[in-house]
This record gives C-alpha cells, sequence and structure tokens, in this order.
C-alpha cells in the first residue's frame, strides 16, 4: 500500500498543470501560450483502442479513483489510445458500451461497469472516450491523444494489418478522415494539448517516401482542425528511427506545433547482452538513441522537442536485463530533460488478443486496480519527472550527480556523501573528463579517501584524489585515484545506500572495459545532470 508519505513525495514530482492556455513549441522545449513558460511533460499511457474500445479499468474501480491514482503517483498527463474506426465506422462508434461488451461476452466487465461506472453503461463507446478525457481535464491532468490503431485490436505486430499505409486495415483516406474527426471532435477541449499522429508504423510496407506524404498530410489535417493542438509526429520501424529527418525537413503549412516522437525499449535485445556487457550496450543503446532521434533537440537552427512516448519494464522487478536497461534509459532521458509517457497504467485488459482480465506487468496498477505494483520503480522516475531545465531561467546551469540504479541524487550533508530525493540535490559544476568534480559557488571537492571508504568533500582539489575521469563506454563510472595511484570507482553500497569508492567493477586495471563480465556496475553508474531551475 501507498503510504501518506510517498503519496506527498509523488504529488511534488509533478512539474506542470493542465491549463486552459495551449501549447505551443519554442526550439527543443514545449511551452505554454498564455506565459511563454516551459511545460514538461510526465505521462503515462492508458489504452482505450482493445476491441471493445473503453478505457481499461473502468470495471474495476470508479473513474475518479483511477485518475486520482495517476496524480498520485506522479505524472501530469495521459497518453489516451484511440483506434481509426471508433471514429470514422458508424458500426463501431455507435455502439453502446453495454453494447460493446456483449459482443464479446463480457459479462464480468458489464457487471464491473456497472457497479463502478453505471453513468457510462449507455454512453456510446465514443461517447464514453470523450467523457474520461473531460474527468482527465477537471483533475488537472493534460491529455495528448493517440491513434494507436485503425481497427481496435492489441498492437503491435508486423502482419496485424494496422502497420503502415496501404495495409489491409490502414486506408490513408480513412486514416485522414479518422485524424480530422478526432481534431474536430475534441476542439475546444482544454486539457487535450497535442495529437499523435500513429503508433509504431512498421511491417513490410514501411518507406520513407509514403511516411513523408503522409504523415505531413497527416500534420496538416490535425492542424487545419484543431490549430491549437501541438501535433506529435511518430518514426518508422515501430517510432524506433526518425534518422532520415537529418537530409530531409518534415514540410508543413505551420510553425511552432511539431513534436517528434520515438519508443525505447529493450525488445529484440537478448537478455544476456545486457548480463554480461552492461557498460557496452548501455552505450550502443544511447548512441542509438542520439543519433536516431535524441539529435533532433540539439539542431543548431531547426531543434524540436522529441516525446518518449513509450517506455517501460515489466514491473514485477524478476527481469533482470530490464532492470539494467532501465538503468542505462533513466540516465540518458535524465540528462537530455526530454518529455515522456511510461507505458502503461493499466494494470489489466477487459480483453486482450483473446484472454478476458488478462494481467498486464508493464502496469503502474496492479491487476485490481488497488494499488502501484512496484513503487520502488515509481520513485526512481522522480528526476525525470522534474523540470530539469528551463529556457527562460536567469539561473545558472549546474549540475546534479544522479544515481539512476536508486533514482536518486548525491547530497552532502555536513560534509557527508549521501543519497537523497533529487530535489534536494547538491550543486556541482560541470565536470571535464579527467577534471575536478566541484561544488557550485563553494571551495569544496569531492575526493577518494580510500578503497571502501566514504568520498569526502574538501579543499584539497589539486591531488590526483579529486581528479575524476569517465572510465567506462557507458559514460557512466567516475574514477579518481587513491594514494596508491590506483582508481576507485564511486559506489552505492547495496547494504546501506551509503556512498564509497571501490575498484571499478567491469572495468580492466589499465581502465579500458571488460569484454564481458558477470559483475553488475550499476551501482557504480553516476550522471551529472544539467540543471537551472
Amino acid at each position: 500500500m501507498v503510504t501518506n508519505y510517498l503519496v506527498v513525495f509523488l504529488l511534488l514530482q509533478i512539474v506542470a498543470f493542465c491549463s486552459s492556455s495551449p501549447l505551443s513549441t519554442n526550439s527543443r522545449w514545449i511551452v505554454d501560450d498564455a506565459s511563454g513558460k516551459r511545460v514538461k511533460l510526465a505521462c503515462v499511457n492508458w489504452a482505450s483502442h482493445l476491441e471493445p474500445m473503453i478505457a481499461e479499468g473502468l470495471e474495476k474501480k470508479p473513474i475518479n479513483e483511477i485518475i486520482k491514482k495517476i496524480s498520485e503517483t506522479g505524472f501530469n498527463c495521459v497518453r489516451f489510445t484511440w483506434a481509426t474506426y471508433m471514429f470514422t465506422r458508424p458500426d463501431y462508434g455507435n455502439l453502446k458500451v453495454s453494447e460493446s461488451l456483449d459482443k464479446y461476452n463480457l459479462s464480468a466487465a458489464k457487471a464491473g461497469i456497472a457497479k463502478n461506472n453505471p453513468q457510462f453503461l449507455e454512453m456510446t463507446v465514443v461517447e464514453l472516450h470523450k467523457a474520461v478525457v473531460s474527468e482527465l481535464g477537471k483533475n488537472k491532468v493534460m491529455v495528448v491523444l493517440d491513434n494507436h490503431v485503425s481497427r481496435p485490436t492489441w498492437c503491435c505486430a508486423g502482419n496485424d494489418g494496422n502497420g503502415f499505409f496501404g495495409d489491409a486495415y490502414f486506408d490513408p483516406s480513412e486514416w485522414l478522415q479518422g485524424l480530422a474527426a478526432v481534431a474536430t471532435t475534441y476542439k475546444g477541449f482544454p486539457e487535450v494539448v497535442g495529437m499523435s499522429m500513429r503508433n509504431e508504423l512498421r511491417g513490410g510496407r514501411q518507406n520513407v517516401p509514403d511516411w513523408y506524404k503522409y504523415m505531413q498530410d497527416g500534420a496538416n489535417t490535425i492542424h487545419a482542425q484543431s490549430p491549437d493542438f501541438l501535433v506529435i509526429v511518430s518514426g518508422l520501424y515501430t517510432d524506433t528511427n526518425l534518422g532520415y529527418l537529418r537530409s530531409k525537413p518534415f514540410a508543413v503549412n505551420f510553425t511552432n506545433k511539431l513534436v517528434f516522437e520515438a519508443h525505447w525499449y529493450t525488445f529484440g535485445i537478448p537478455a544476456k547482452s545486457w548480463t554480461a556487457q552492461t557498460n557496452n550496450l548501455c552505450a550502443t543503446v544511447t548512441k542509438r538513441a542520439r543519433d536516431n532521434y535524441f539529435f533532433l533537440t540539439t539542431a543548431a537552427n531547426n531543434s524540436f522537442p522529441v516525446f518518449i512516448s513509450e517506455f517501460g519494464i515489466d514491473e514485477s522487478g524478476e527481469r533482470v536485463a530490464e532492470s539494467r536497461y532501465i538503468t542505462c534509459f533513466l540516465a540518458a532521458v535524465a540528462e537530455n530533460d526530454v518529455d515522456w509517457a511510461l507505458w502503461t497504467l493499466q494494470g489489466s485488459y477487459i480483453l486482450r488478443q483473446g484472454k478476458v482480465n488478462l494481467e498486464e506487468a508493464f502496469g503502474v496498477l496492479d491487476i485490481n486496480w488497488d494499488h502501484p505494483r512496484n513503487t520502488t520503480f515509481l520513485s526512481r522516475l522522480q528526476i525525470v519527472q522534474q523540470m530539469n531545465q528551463d529556457f527562460t531561467s536567469k539561473k545558472p546551469t549546474y549540475y546534479k550527480m544522479f544515481h539512476p540504479l536508486s533514482g536518486q541524487c548525491v547530497q552532502i550533508v555536513k560534509n557527508e556523501t549521501v543519497l537523497a530525493n533529487c530535489k534536494d540535490a547538491s550543486r556541482w559544476d560541470q565536470h571535464q573528463d579527467g577534471g575536478l568534480i566541484k561544488l557550485a559557488e563553494g571551495a569544496g571537492c569531492l575526493g577518494v579517501a580510500g578503497d571502501g571508504a566514504a568520498p569526502r568533500v574538501s579543499s584539497d582539489c589539486s591531488s590526483n584524489g579529486s581528479k575524476w575521469k569517465i572510465v567506462s563506454s557507458s559514460g557512466l563510472h567516475l574514477a579518481a585515484q587513491d594514494g596508491k595511484g590506483e582508481y576507485l570507482c564511486l559506489e552505492v553500497n547495496a547494504s546501506d545506500s551509503k556512498l564509497v569508492t571501490k575498484k571499478c567493477l567491469c572495468v580492466a586495471d589499465n581502465l579500458t572495459n571488460l569484454r564481458t563480465c558477470a559483475d553488475n556496475p550499476q551501482p557504480q553508474w553516476f550522471k551529472l545532470v544539467p540543471a537551472n531551475v
């Protein structure tokens, strides 16, 4: 059960609010139109695109309880899915909720909605979709509408007919009709801040020329109907590649509304690669993200926001490889301070792939929608839920020393180094490889005290023990020399969560990566995260 302390803690992580003012973009940032200040999207996905076309969980809990849990777990936004046919085909969209459930013999779900949300049973599925969005807005939760599929079903497979323009269920004209219908339907809903055009384009038909043709048409269609909306553009290969934008711009007839989205999972990577080559694999996947989509945030003359609209893990915590992936992911996302949406809110599905009441291990909530499935994982999101960089800030940039495995940051308390909530993190100057890690606006430098000893902060800023090198391909190991000339890495003790310096894990004496390594190096991973708020 979530304690009162954790509820308060997570509420503090909410970094933006649902405003009546539309959102736009300013370079790589999403901003509030009225104030010009940055708004950070810290979203969770909520599925409503499967066969019944009903928001998951309404059979388990009253809608106000579900939305309360969204806010209590630190999210300010929902990426809310929809299927094209809901808005283009009357035989889908005009189905009442009760009729849709009867169609699939979902008597238990029907009884659950009658108990928890009886006001929804005689609504059409489109009316229900609107009602859920309105309830989110009443609770100050922003909404991104995501066109997940055309024909309502689970997503995604390369041959499911929903993958790319021209597939069996993916007619480009009908898709444009659906975008126009949804943009028109939700025009004037202040909680709706944007529309995501299509989830995970994929399959044998996908190609770059058609991507430009149809995605540009789709973007212009949304903007024509609802010019206040952010238009969120997905890439190819299940939303993992936008690299072709380096050579050809995305041509639309509007400005300051484009956001590009990407997904970052560890699907397709063998688990043994994460466990045996953790440093090198983290370096590889981080470079891939930088090359395929993060580059859009750093272009000198024409940068854009990047929205990581899906990432996630099995929150049972039993998969070692996924734990290592998410630690690597959090380091990169914290450094770049991008907007994001976790997959996913729902702890269960009314009907998924022929199975009734199927549990979702990636869900924030448990199968009964009573409690968060994994509060430890949620607490690790604290630094990415915060806004760390604000382009309107007049404050100088400083750095937080983030420990992505724990989700906490280094704080100096009475000259001792401890881990704490990242909102309370000590502030450091920018670190150069081989240079000092120095307290911002202070005289103290971080130094090695010895193998197994706690690092110290002192006025000694000249010895080798105060000069820290990045010593692994991950870019996350920080090491300095002890009095014997041996390099020791910062580490968090598993037993008491205190900082020490120890022999570097998965790094040879000559500071090169070991090709394979049975140890988990992540207790020694730290990222200096820029901030100015």
